[in-house]
C-alpha cells in the first residue's frame, strides 16, 4: 500500500503450531482512513494473521509495528486505545445484558471519561449498531446475528472511548458478517466503511468476493497460510487467481461503471456434469 507511515505493519511475520507453519513471511501495511479487506480458502490463515496483528499471540518470526513502536513493546492498556478487535466467536459465561457487554469496549480506557460520556458513547454505539432496542435483554438468549450486533456495538464504544488517548487507530473485524441476514450485512460494512472515512484503518476478513471488492480499498488473498496477491480489488481478482487459490472455474464479470469484478455462481449451476 501507499501510505508512507501506516498505523500497522508487518514484515516477514510468521507463525507455527504443532510444527505446522499457519502464516509464512506475511508482510502488510494497514494505512490510516482506509479498509483492507482478506479473502482465502478455509485454513488459508486469515485469523490467524489478524491474531499476529491485533498481539493475541506473538510471531514465530518477522516484525510488527503499530504507532511506529514494536507491537509486543506497546502497554495493554494504550494497546486497547490504538486498536479494537471484533472476533470471530465471542463467548460469555456470564449472565450479561446486551447494554453490559456493549459498556465492556469503555470499561479501562473510558475511566477518563465523565460517566455521562461513557454512557452516551454505549447508547451511541448501540444504536449504530442497531441494537439499541435490545438493550435490556440478556446477551444469551439474543439470536446469533444479534449477538454479533451486540459486539459491534462493543468495538464502536472501544474506538470511541480509545479516541481520547490515540489519534490513529486500527479496526479488526474477523467474519462479522457470518450470522448476519443481507440488510444487517450491508449496514455493518456501510459503517466500517464510514469507520475508515473518520481514519481508522480498517482491517476485515470476509468469505464473500462479491462484497470483498465491492468494500476493499486494498484487497489481500491469502492460501496456505502466505499473502499471495493484494492490491486494488479490480487489479488483483482474476479468473486464474479463482482457479488457484479458490479451486472453482468461474469467470469473472466486470460492473460497467466502477469495473469492480464480480462473480456469478450461477455460472456453475449451469454447466452440465463432468
Amino acid at each position: 500500500m501507499s501510505d508512507a507511515n501506516p498505523i500497522l505493519s508487518s514484515q516477514g511475520v510468521g507463525f507455527l503450531a504443532d510444527g505446522r507453519r499457519l502464516v509464512a513471511d506475511a508482510n502488510l501495511e494497514l494505512a490510516s482512513g482506509s479498509t483492507t479487506i482478506l479473502i482465502g480458502p478455509n485454513g488459508a490463515g486469515k485469523s490467524t494473521l489478524l491474531k499476529l496483528l491485533t498481539g493475541e499471540i506473538k510471531p514465530a518470526g518477522g516484525k510488527i509495528r503499530i504507532a511506529g513502536e514494536p507491537l509486543a513493546a506497546v502497554p495493554a492498556w494504550r494497546l486497547a486505545c490504538l486498536r479494537s478487535v471484533m472476533a470471530q466467536h465471542a463467548r460469555l459465561a456470564f449472565p450479561f445484558s446486551v447494554y453490559e457487554v456493549a459498556s465492556l469496549g469503555v470499561d479501562g480506557i473510558g475511566r477518563a471519561l465523565t460517566r455521562q460520556r461513557r454512557e452516551a458513547i454505549v447508547a451511541e454505539s448501540l444504536a449504530a449498531a442497531g441494537v439499541i432496542d435490545l438493550a435490556g435483554r440478556r446477551y444469551q438468549t439474543l439470536s446469533g446475528g444479534e449477538q454479533q450486533r451486540v459486539q459491534f456495538a462493543r468495538v464502536l464504544c472501544q474506538l470511541e472511548a480509545g479516541r481520547s488517548v490515540a489519534e490513529r487507530q486500527v479496526l479488526f473485524l474477523d467474519e462479522p458478517i457470518a450470522s448476519l441476514d443481507l440488510c444487517h450485512q450491508l449496514a455493518l460494512l456501510d459503517m466500517a466503511r464510514a469507520i475508515a472515512a473518520r481514519g481508522v484503518a480498517v482491517l476485515i476478513v470476509l468469505h464473500d468476493l462479491n462484497l470483498a471488492v465491492t468494500y476493499a480499498d486494498h484487497l489481500v488473498v491469502m492460501d496456505q497460510g502466505q499473502i499471495i496477491a493484494q492490491g486494488p480489488p479490480a487489479k488483483t481478482l482474476d479468473d486464474a487467481l479463482l482457479r488457484q487459490v479458490f479451486k472453482v472455474d468461474l469467470t469473472l464479470s466486470r460492473a460497467p461503471a466502477p469495473g469492480l469484478p464480480f462473480l456469478l455462481p450461477q455460472q456453475h449451476r449451469a454447466r452440465p456434469a463432468a
